[in-house]
C-alpha cells in the first residue's frame, strides 16, 4: 500500500496547528468530535485559541469546536475557511469580509 494513499489515524490530528486560508492562526487541535452513528469528523476542537478571533471568555474557557466542514485541507498544518475571521468581523460591526 502506497503510504501517500493509506489512511492515517484521525488521531494524528491531535496537536496540528489550525490557520485560516489567509494565513491567521486559529488554534491548536486538542480533540476531535466524532459522529459515531456515521463513523465521521464532524468537528475540530480547539485550545490555545487566537485572542484576536475570539472574545476573552472564549480563550479563557476550554476552547472552540470548529465544525469539521470549515476544514480546507490537512497537512503539516490544518487550513480552514475564513469564516472564523468573518465571525470575529461581523461581531465587531466591520463591513469589510475577507475573500
Amino acid at each position: 500500500m502506497n503510504p501517500e494513499t493509506a489512511p492515517q489515524e484521525i488521531t494524528t490530528l491531535v496537536g496540528r496547528e489550525v490557520y485560516t486560508k489567509n494565513g491567521v492562526f486559529v488554534g491548536e487541535v486538542e480533540d476531535l468530535r466524532l459522529d459515531l452513528d456515521v463513523q465521521e469528523v464532524t468537528g475540530l476542537a480547539l485550545h490555545q485559541v487566537n485572542t484576536e478571533l475570539f472574545d476573552p471568555e472564549v480563550s479563557a474557557s476550554r476552547g472552540v469546536i470548529v465544525p469539521y466542514r470549515w476544514v480546507q485541507a490537512i497537512g503539516d498544518i490544518v487550513i480552514v475557511n475564513d469564516v472564523v475571521e468573518r465571525v470575529r468581523g461581523d461581531a465587531e460591526g466591520d463591513e469589510e469580509v475577507a475573500a
